[in-house]
């Protein structure tokens, strides 16, 4: 069912699949596992002609063992999932590269505004694009966001990254990506904001360096 995931285009997105497989091996190991155990303990200690079914209280240390050792391999798999985790989160939220690219995300009802820093590294001034709908990229470069909302909390969502941030009013939440792969790819938003919240799409726009280069002049 992962090979159902839209295509990964992110430099952290391998990282991000890595855990969605290794949790669902590990449940899905688990699942058959006690469901097997169910059925046969179902069997095996049913009822019979001239035999009640037989009850057991699991006030042995045998019995008890049942409980205790899957607790504890249970245990150490979250274990395993949560120190995979953490490297990933290290990756996506502390250890920023230097960006390439600066841009503004501007979440409203309903819309995803974008506005592009020019050469100068700088937001709001004169060598700023504006677009409404459209995330334009040059592939293979660092995109530091900053995310702001003007309304409700929405969520910035871009499959094909790996990427989802919450963007709450009041505050600018920041984030990075880089796109390895030239295309144009879907950008909703995964937090109910209202009536129109099916409709509040964007097109990730990625592009080779000359082409983003010629959209920020034009």
């Amino acid at each position: 069912m992962l090979r159902w995931l839209p295509e990964n285009i992110s430099s952290f997105g391998r990282d991000m699949d890595g855990i969605m497989y290794l949790i669902y091996y590990i449940v899905g190991v688990w699942f058959i596992l006690a469901e097997g155990v169910l059925i046969w303990f179902a069997f095996h200690y049913r009822r019979r002609p001239g035999r009640t079914a037989v009850h057991q209280p699991g006030l042995t240390t045998r019995a008890m063992a049942w409980v205790l050792v899957p607790t504890m391999l249970v245990l150490a798999c979250d274990f395993a999932i949560d120190a995979k985790g953490s490297e990933t989160w290290k990756t996506i939220k502390l250890e920023t590269p230097t960006p390439d690219v600066l841009v503004r995300i501007e979440a409203q009802q309903f819309a995803w505004n974008f506005r592009h820093a020019g050469a100068d590294m700088t937001l709001d001034t004169a060598d700023d694009v504006v677009t409404n709908g459209q995330l334009h990229v040059p592939v293979g470069k660092v995109v530091r966001l900053e995310m702001v909302s003007k309304d409700v909390v929405h969520s910035f969502w871009a499959p094909n990254l790996r990427l989802k941030q919450d963007v709450v009013p009041g505050r600018t939440i920041t984030g990075w990506f880089k796109a390895e792969k030239i295309g144009h790819y879907g950008i909703g938003c995964a937090q109910l904001c209202g009536t129109g919240h099916g409709v509040m799409q964007a097109t990730l726009v990625v592009e080779s360096q000359s082409d983003y280069d010629e959209f920020m002049k034009k």
